[in-house]
Protein backbone atom coordinates (compact mmCIF):
# COMPACT_ATOMS: atom_id res chain seq x y z
CA UNK A 1 0.00 0.00 0.00
CA UNK A 2 1.21 3.56 -1.00
CA UNK A 3 2.64 5.92 2.03
CA UNK A 4 -0.43 8.06 3.26
CA UNK A 5 1.29 10.74 5.10
CA UNK A 6 -0.76 13.22 6.93
CA UNK A 7 -0.67 17.41 5.69
CA UNK A 8 0.25 20.58 7.13
CA UNK A 9 -1.35 23.21 5.79
CA UNK A 10 -1.36 26.68 6.24
CA UNK A 11 -4.20 29.13 7.09
CA UNK A 12 -5.60 30.26 3.79
CA UNK A 13 -3.86 34.21 3.37
CA UNK A 14 -4.71 34.19 0.20
CA UNK A 15 -1.03 34.63 -1.57
CA UNK A 16 -0.61 31.96 -3.11
CA UNK A 17 -1.28 30.73 -6.74
CA UNK A 18 -4.92 31.83 -8.10
CA UNK A 19 -6.41 29.19 -8.74
CA UNK A 20 -9.89 28.63 -10.60
CA UNK A 21 -12.14 25.25 -9.54
CA UNK A 22 -14.53 24.60 -12.26
CA UNK A 23 -17.25 22.76 -11.01
CA UNK A 24 -18.95 23.34 -7.25
CA UNK A 25 -19.99 19.79 -6.52
CA UNK A 26 -18.42 17.70 -4.30
CA UNK A 27 -14.98 16.86 -5.27
CA UNK A 28 -14.43 20.72 -6.78
CA UNK A 29 -15.71 21.65 -3.38
CA UNK A 30 -13.04 19.52 -1.62
CA UNK A 31 -10.29 20.54 -3.94
CA UNK A 32 -11.38 23.73 -3.27
CA UNK A 33 -10.77 23.49 0.81
CA UNK A 34 -7.24 22.26 0.77
CA UNK A 35 -6.58 24.37 -1.83
CA UNK A 36 -7.75 27.07 0.60
CA UNK A 37 -6.23 25.62 3.60
CA UNK A 38 -3.04 26.06 1.72
CA UNK A 39 -3.04 29.12 0.80
CA UNK A 40 -3.58 29.61 -2.64
CA UNK A 41 -6.70 32.27 -3.95
CA UNK A 42 -9.39 30.43 -4.91
CA UNK A 43 -12.65 31.15 -6.88
CA UNK A 44 -15.12 28.00 -7.78
CA UNK A 45 -17.35 28.16 -10.68
CA UNK A 46 -20.38 26.45 -12.10
CA UNK A 47 -22.80 26.34 -14.48
CA UNK A 48 -25.50 25.36 -12.34
CA UNK A 49 -25.59 25.78 -8.54
CA UNK A 50 -23.09 24.30 -5.32
CA UNK A 51 -23.59 20.59 -5.92
CA UNK A 52 -26.61 20.72 -8.45
CA UNK A 53 -25.50 17.70 -10.50
CA UNK A 54 -24.01 14.47 -9.43
CA UNK A 55 -23.37 14.97 -5.71
CA UNK A 56 -27.01 15.79 -4.94
CA UNK A 57 -27.91 12.35 -6.51
CA UNK A 58 -26.98 9.88 -4.70
CA UNK A 59 -27.27 8.19 -1.24
CA UNK A 60 -24.05 9.84 0.47
CA UNK A 61 -22.36 6.49 1.60
CA UNK A 62 -18.80 6.33 2.04
CA UNK A 63 -18.47 3.07 0.81
CA UNK A 64 -14.34 2.00 1.21
CA UNK A 65 -15.28 -1.64 1.51
CA UNK A 66 -16.90 -1.47 -2.52
CA UNK A 67 -13.27 -0.68 -3.10
CA UNK A 68 -10.51 -3.47 -4.40
CA UNK A 69 -7.28 -3.94 -3.26
CA UNK A 70 -4.52 -1.60 -5.14
CA UNK A 71 -5.00 2.62 -5.83
CA UNK A 72 -8.79 2.78 -5.34
CA UNK A 73 -8.86 1.38 -1.83
CA UNK A 74 -5.54 3.49 -0.91
CA UNK A 75 -7.30 6.66 -2.27
CA UNK A 76 -10.83 5.59 -0.38
CA UNK A 77 -8.94 4.83 2.78
CA UNK A 78 -7.34 7.99 2.87
CA UNK A 79 -10.19 10.55 2.23
CA UNK A 80 -12.15 8.35 4.86
CA UNK A 81 -9.36 9.50 6.93
CA UNK A 82 -10.14 13.05 5.96
CA UNK A 83 -13.52 12.97 5.95
CA UNK A 84 -13.19 12.53 9.91
CA UNK A 85 -10.22 15.61 9.71
CA UNK A 86 -12.85 17.44 8.11
CA UNK A 87 -16.13 16.79 10.88
CA UNK A 88 -13.83 17.80 13.38
CA UNK A 89 -12.97 21.18 11.58
CA UNK A 90 -16.08 21.72 10.35
CA UNK A 91 -18.72 19.88 12.76
CA UNK A 92 -19.40 16.49 12.05
CA UNK A 93 -23.17 17.08 12.01
CA UNK A 94 -22.69 20.07 10.05
CA UNK A 95 -21.91 17.79 7.98
CA UNK A 96 -24.01 14.48 8.13
CA UNK A 97 -21.29 12.69 9.17
CA UNK A 98 -22.13 9.36 10.68
CA UNK A 99 -19.86 6.51 11.30
CA UNK A 100 -22.57 3.98 10.99
CA UNK A 101 -20.75 1.38 8.93
CA UNK A 102 -21.49 -1.20 6.65
CA UNK A 103 -22.97 -4.32 6.43
CA UNK A 104 -22.25 -6.55 3.33
CA UNK A 105 -25.13 -9.23 3.15
CA UNK A 106 -24.88 -12.42 0.76
CA UNK A 107 -27.81 -14.34 -0.44
CA UNK A 108 -26.32 -17.75 -0.92
CA UNK A 109 -23.76 -19.92 -0.31
CA UNK A 110 -21.62 -19.59 -3.20
CA UNK A 111 -21.88 -15.40 -3.49
CA UNK A 112 -21.08 -16.00 0.52
CA UNK A 113 -17.44 -17.55 -0.38
CA UNK A 114 -16.82 -14.97 -3.05
CA UNK A 115 -17.45 -12.56 0.06
CA UNK A 116 -15.18 -14.49 1.91
CA UNK A 117 -12.24 -14.15 -1.10
CA UNK A 118 -13.08 -10.10 -0.58
CA UNK A 119 -12.97 -10.76 2.63
CA UNK A 120 -9.21 -11.62 3.09
CA UNK A 121 -8.07 -10.00 -0.25
CA UNK A 122 -9.00 -6.56 1.96
CA UNK A 123 -7.71 -7.99 5.24
CA UNK A 124 -4.22 -8.74 3.30
CA UNK A 125 -4.65 -4.53 2.47
CA UNK A 126 -4.97 -4.01 6.33
CA UNK A 127 -8.99 -2.91 6.15
CA UNK A 128 -10.66 -3.74 8.73
CA UNK A 129 -13.39 -6.11 8.97
CA UNK A 130 -15.50 -8.41 10.41
CA UNK A 131 -17.23 -11.84 8.66
CA UNK A 132 -20.45 -12.56 10.03
CA UNK A 133 -21.74 -15.75 10.04
CA UNK A 134 -25.57 -16.28 8.82
CA UNK A 135 -26.70 -16.83 12.68
CA UNK A 136 -25.04 -13.51 13.90
CA UNK A 137 -26.65 -11.21 10.72
CA UNK A 138 -29.76 -10.25 13.61
CA UNK A 139 -27.25 -9.23 16.02
CA UNK A 140 -26.17 -6.43 13.07
CA UNK A 141 -29.90 -5.59 11.32
CA UNK A 142 -32.30 -7.51 13.40
CA UNK A 143 -34.99 -6.65 10.40
CA UNK A 144 -33.36 -9.04 7.49
CA UNK A 145 -34.48 -11.27 5.62
CA UNK A 146 -34.45 -15.12 7.01
CA UNK A 147 -32.33 -17.56 5.17
CA UNK A 148 -29.62 -15.29 3.76
CA UNK A 149 -26.07 -16.85 3.68
CA UNK A 150 -23.44 -14.59 5.57
CA UNK A 151 -22.15 -11.01 5.36
CA UNK A 152 -19.30 -9.27 6.29
CA UNK A 153 -18.85 -5.75 8.93
CA UNK A 154 -16.67 -2.80 7.96
CA UNK A 155 -16.71 -0.98 10.65
CA UNK A 156 -14.64 2.11 8.58
CA UNK A 157 -17.90 2.77 5.72
CA UNK A 158 -20.05 5.68 6.75
CA UNK A 159 -22.28 8.67 5.50
CA UNK A 160 -22.00 12.01 4.99
CA UNK A 161 -25.00 14.18 3.64
CA UNK A 162 -23.63 15.28 0.18
CA UNK A 163 -25.37 18.67 -0.66
CA UNK A 164 -24.44 20.03 3.42
CA UNK A 165 -20.93 18.67 2.88
CA UNK A 166 -20.27 20.67 -0.47
CA UNK A 167 -21.49 24.01 1.30
CA UNK A 168 -19.55 23.88 4.11
CA UNK A 169 -16.26 22.76 2.49
CA UNK A 170 -16.67 25.62 0.36
CA UNK A 171 -16.81 27.79 3.56
CA UNK A 172 -14.89 30.53 3.32
CA UNK A 173 -13.94 30.18 -0.68
CA UNK A 174 -15.47 32.53 -3.22
CA UNK A 175 -18.28 30.20 -5.05
CA UNK A 176 -20.23 31.81 -8.78
CA UNK A 177 -22.66 30.23 -9.73
CA UNK A 178 -24.32 30.59 -13.07
CA UNK A 179 -21.22 30.68 -14.31
CA UNK A 180 -20.98 28.17 -17.34
CA UNK A 181 -17.21 27.94 -18.29
CA UNK A 182 -16.89 27.83 -22.42
CA UNK A 183 -13.33 27.03 -22.80
CA UNK A 184 -9.69 26.73 -20.60
CA UNK A 185 -7.76 29.80 -21.89
CA UNK A 186 -3.76 29.41 -22.80
CA UNK A 187 -0.87 31.69 -23.99
CA UNK A 188 1.36 30.61 -26.86
CA UNK A 189 2.98 28.26 -25.07
CA UNK A 190 0.11 26.47 -23.81
CA UNK A 191 0.19 27.27 -20.58
CA UNK A 192 -2.98 28.59 -18.78
CA UNK A 193 -4.02 31.90 -18.71
CA UNK A 194 -7.63 31.23 -17.37
CA UNK A 195 -10.90 30.40 -18.17
CA UNK A 196 -13.68 31.84 -20.76
CA UNK A 197 -17.52 32.04 -18.85
CA UNK A 198 -20.47 32.37 -20.83
CA UNK A 199 -22.25 36.00 -20.48
CA UNK A 200 -25.38 35.34 -22.36
CA UNK A 201 -26.95 36.97 -25.39
CA UNK A 202 -25.36 39.86 -25.99
CA UNK A 203 -28.62 42.49 -26.50
CA UNK A 204 -28.75 44.42 -30.07
CA UNK A 205 -28.79 47.94 -30.23
CA UNK A 206 -32.18 49.91 -30.42
CA UNK A 207 -31.97 49.23 -34.31
CA UNK A 208 -31.92 45.94 -33.99
CA UNK A 209 -28.16 45.52 -34.99
CA UNK A 210 -24.74 45.64 -33.26
CA UNK A 211 -23.73 43.42 -30.90
CA UNK A 212 -24.58 40.10 -31.74
CA UNK A 213 -23.86 36.72 -30.40
CA UNK A 214 -22.60 35.28 -27.12
CA UNK A 215 -20.69 37.73 -24.38
CA UNK A 216 -17.67 36.40 -22.32
CA UNK A 217 -15.57 37.02 -19.43
CA UNK A 218 -11.48 35.90 -18.96
CA UNK A 219 -11.32 34.75 -15.31
CA UNK A 220 -7.52 34.83 -15.18
CA UNK A 221 -5.50 31.86 -13.29
CA UNK A 222 -2.35 30.64 -12.64
CA UNK A 223 -4.20 27.25 -12.09
CA UNK A 224 -7.03 25.67 -13.31
CA UNK A 225 -8.96 22.20 -11.54
CA UNK A 226 -11.19 20.56 -14.02
CA UNK A 227 -13.57 19.13 -11.47
CA UNK A 228 -16.85 19.47 -13.74
CA UNK A 229 -17.75 15.63 -13.04
CA UNK A 230 -19.48 14.34 -16.75
CA UNK A 231 -18.41 17.25 -18.16
CA UNK A 232 -14.66 17.34 -17.36
CA UNK A 233 -14.46 15.39 -21.13
CA UNK A 234 -15.55 18.22 -22.95
CA UNK A 235 -13.50 20.76 -20.60
CA UNK A 236 -10.32 18.90 -21.06
CA UNK A 237 -10.99 18.80 -25.24
CA UNK A 238 -11.24 22.70 -25.11
CA UNK A 239 -7.56 22.45 -24.84
CA UNK A 240 -6.85 19.35 -27.10
CA UNK A 241 -6.68 16.65 -24.05
CA UNK A 242 -8.89 13.37 -24.37
CA UNK A 243 -10.41 12.00 -21.02
CA UNK A 244 -13.17 9.38 -21.48
CA UNK A 245 -15.12 10.22 -19.48
CA UNK A 246 -19.18 9.30 -20.22
CA UNK A 247 -22.02 9.41 -17.95
CA UNK A 248 -23.47 6.17 -16.04
CA UNK A 249 -26.93 6.83 -15.58
CA UNK A 250 -28.79 5.84 -12.02
CA UNK A 251 -31.64 6.10 -10.02
CA UNK A 252 -32.37 6.23 -6.13
CA UNK A 253 -35.78 5.52 -4.18
CA UNK A 254 -36.45 7.59 -0.76
CA UNK A 255 -38.74 6.28 1.41
CA UNK A 256 -41.05 8.33 4.05
CA UNK A 257 -39.85 9.07 7.46
CA UNK A 258 -39.40 5.64 8.96
CA UNK A 259 -38.29 6.88 13.28
CA UNK A 260 -37.96 9.80 14.28
CA UNK A 261 -34.90 11.06 16.61
CA UNK A 262 -35.90 9.25 20.18
CA UNK A 263 -36.52 5.80 18.40
CA UNK A 264 -34.04 3.33 17.43
CA UNK A 265 -33.84 2.67 13.57
CA UNK A 266 -35.13 -0.25 11.50
CA UNK A 267 -31.82 0.13 9.67
CA UNK A 268 -28.50 0.81 11.74
CA UNK A 269 -25.85 0.26 9.59
CA UNK A 270 -25.49 0.81 4.95
CA UNK A 271 -26.30 -2.73 3.96
CA UNK A 272 -25.66 -4.06 0.22
CA UNK A 273 -25.60 -7.16 -1.67
CA UNK A 274 -22.25 -8.75 -2.23
CA UNK A 275 -22.83 -8.36 -5.32
CA UNK A 276 -23.06 -4.71 -5.47
CA UNK A 277 -18.77 -4.28 -6.04
CA UNK A 278 -18.98 -6.58 -9.24
CA UNK A 279 -22.06 -3.82 -10.76
CA UNK A 280 -19.62 -1.44 -9.75
CA UNK A 281 -16.71 -2.95 -11.80
CA UNK A 282 -18.72 -3.42 -14.53
CA UNK A 283 -18.36 -2.11 -17.77
CA UNK A 284 -21.31 -3.46 -19.02
CA UNK A 285 -23.63 -0.58 -21.17
CA UNK A 286 -27.02 -2.19 -20.28
CA UNK A 287 -29.14 -2.24 -16.95
CA UNK A 288 -27.48 -3.53 -13.97
CA UNK A 289 -28.76 -3.10 -10.11
CA UNK A 290 -27.65 -4.36 -6.61
CA UNK A 291 -29.46 -3.31 -3.55
CA UNK A 292 -28.09 -0.59 -1.60
CA UNK A 293 -30.01 0.45 1.37
CA UNK A 294 -28.78 3.51 3.65
CA UNK A 295 -30.77 4.83 6.60
CA UNK A 296 -30.40 8.87 6.87
CA UNK A 297 -30.38 11.11 9.99
CA UNK A 298 -33.73 12.49 8.97
CA UNK A 299 -35.39 8.99 9.42
CA UNK A 300 -35.97 8.08 5.80
CA UNK A 301 -34.20 5.30 3.91
CA UNK A 302 -32.27 5.91 0.43
CA UNK A 303 -32.74 2.74 -2.03
CA UNK A 304 -30.16 2.24 -4.82
CA UNK A 305 -28.25 1.04 -6.44
CA UNK A 306 -28.30 0.81 -10.87
CA UNK A 307 -26.53 1.41 -13.58
CA UNK A 308 -26.64 1.93 -17.13
CA UNK A 309 -25.11 3.62 -19.94
CA UNK A 310 -27.50 5.54 -21.72
CA UNK A 311 -25.84 8.92 -22.20
CA UNK A 312 -27.66 11.94 -20.88
CA UNK A 313 -31.41 10.16 -20.31
CA UNK A 314 -33.59 11.60 -18.53
CA UNK A 315 -36.29 9.48 -18.69
CA UNK A 316 -37.78 7.41 -15.49
CA UNK A 317 -37.94 3.99 -15.97
CA UNK A 318 -40.81 2.30 -13.94
CA UNK A 319 -39.11 -1.18 -14.99
CA UNK A 320 -35.89 0.14 -13.03
CA UNK A 321 -37.76 1.49 -9.96
CA UNK A 322 -39.40 -1.63 -9.39
CA UNK A 323 -36.27 -3.57 -9.59
CA UNK A 324 -34.60 -1.55 -7.21
CA UNK A 325 -37.46 -1.91 -4.50
CA UNK A 326 -38.02 -5.47 -4.82
CA UNK A 327 -34.14 -5.49 -4.46
CA UNK A 328 -34.40 -3.88 -0.77
CA UNK A 329 -37.92 -5.38 -0.02
CA UNK A 330 -35.80 -8.93 -0.53
CA UNK A 331 -33.12 -7.39 2.06
CA UNK A 332 -35.45 -6.20 4.33
CA UNK A 333 -38.68 -7.57 4.22
CA UNK A 334 -40.75 -4.78 6.16
CA UNK A 335 -40.08 -2.05 3.59
CA UNK A 336 -42.98 -4.07 1.26
CA UNK A 337 -45.56 -1.83 3.70
CA UNK A 338 -43.28 1.29 3.56
CA UNK A 339 -44.00 4.33 1.08
CA UNK A 340 -41.68 5.28 -1.78
CA UNK A 341 -42.34 9.36 -1.75
CA UNK A 342 -39.37 10.02 -4.59
CA UNK A 343 -37.45 8.86 -6.93
CA UNK A 344 -34.28 10.69 -8.29
CA UNK A 345 -31.21 9.77 -10.79
CA UNK A 346 -28.36 11.80 -11.56
CA UNK A 347 -25.44 10.67 -14.25
CA UNK A 348 -22.07 9.71 -12.74
CA UNK A 349 -18.74 10.11 -14.40
CA UNK A 350 -17.67 6.97 -15.80
CA UNK A 351 -13.75 5.69 -16.95
CA UNK A 352 -13.18 2.80 -18.61
CA UNK A 353 -10.40 1.51 -16.06
CA UNK A 354 -12.49 2.87 -13.13
CA UNK A 355 -9.95 5.01 -11.74
CA UNK A 356 -10.86 8.86 -11.41
CA UNK A 357 -8.53 11.23 -12.90
CA UNK A 358 -6.44 13.40 -10.63
CA UNK A 359 -3.36 15.31 -11.64
CA UNK A 360 -1.85 17.46 -14.25
CA UNK A 361 -2.96 18.05 -17.94
CA UNK A 362 -0.38 15.97 -20.23
CA UNK A 363 -0.89 18.93 -22.61
CA UNK A 364 -1.26 22.46 -20.96
CA UNK A 365 0.90 23.26 -17.57
CA UNK A 366 -1.33 24.51 -14.96
CA UNK A 367 -3.88 22.81 -16.31
CA UNK A 368 -5.17 19.79 -13.58
CA UNK A 369 -7.79 17.39 -13.75
CA UNK A 370 -10.29 16.08 -10.79
CA UNK A 371 -12.90 14.14 -12.00
CA UNK A 372 -14.21 10.68 -13.35
CA UNK A 373 -14.96 9.05 -10.10
CA UNK A 374 -17.97 7.34 -11.30
CA UNK A 375 -20.52 6.70 -7.69
CA UNK A 376 -17.61 7.22 -5.55
CA UNK A 377 -16.86 10.92 -5.54
CA UNK A 378 -18.40 11.32 -2.11
CA UNK A 379 -16.44 8.60 -0.82
CA UNK A 380 -13.19 10.15 -2.90
CA UNK A 381 -13.55 13.23 -2.47
CA UNK A 382 -11.36 14.65 0.38
CA UNK A 383 -8.16 12.65 -0.90
CA UNK A 384 -8.75 14.09 -4.16
CA UNK A 385 -8.72 17.82 -3.08
CA UNK A 386 -5.71 16.78 -0.92
CA UNK A 387 -3.60 15.55 -4.00
CA UNK A 388 -4.70 18.20 -6.21
CA UNK A 389 -3.81 20.80 -3.46
CA UNK A 390 -0.65 19.31 -2.72
CA UNK A 391 0.57 19.13 -6.36
CA UNK A 392 -0.26 22.83 -6.88
CA UNK A 393 1.24 23.73 -4.07
CA UNK A 394 4.42 22.00 -4.41
CA UNK A 395 3.53 19.49 -1.32
CA UNK A 396 4.29 16.01 -0.61
CA UNK A 397 0.97 14.45 -1.91
CA UNK A 398 1.38 11.74 0.47
CA UNK A 399 0.09 9.12 -1.81
CA UNK A 400 1.94 8.16 -4.87
CA UNK A 401 -0.42 9.83 -7.46
CA UNK A 402 0.89 8.18 -10.89
CA UNK A 403 -1.96 5.57 -11.03
CA UNK A 404 -4.68 8.74 -11.59
CA UNK A 405 -2.78 10.35 -13.94
CA UNK A 406 -4.70 12.07 -17.01
CA UNK A 407 -1.43 10.87 -18.59
CA UNK A 408 -2.56 7.50 -19.21
CA UNK A 409 -5.09 8.65 -21.68
CA UNK A 410 -2.82 10.81 -23.66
Amino acid sequence: MARQGRHHYRAGVGSGPRVVVVGAGIVGAACAYFLHRSGAQVTVLDAGSIAGGTSSSGQGVLQVSARPPGPALDLARWSRELWDEIGGALGGAAIGLDPRGGLVVAATPAEYARLGARVAAHRAAGLKVIEVPAGELPGYEPHLADGLAGGAYYPGDAQVHPVRATAHLLTGVEVRCGQRVRTVETDGAKRVTGVRVDNGPRPSGPDGHGRSGWGSTLVSADAVVNAAGVAGGDLAASVGTRLPITPRRGFVLATEPLWNAREAPPIRHSVYAAGYPDQVASDEAALASAAVVAPTRDGTVLIGSSRERVGFDAAYRSAVLRRLAAQAVALFPFLARVRVVRAYHGYRPFVPDHLPVIGPDPRVSGLWHACGHEGAGVTMAPATGALIAAQICGADPGLDPAPFSPARFA
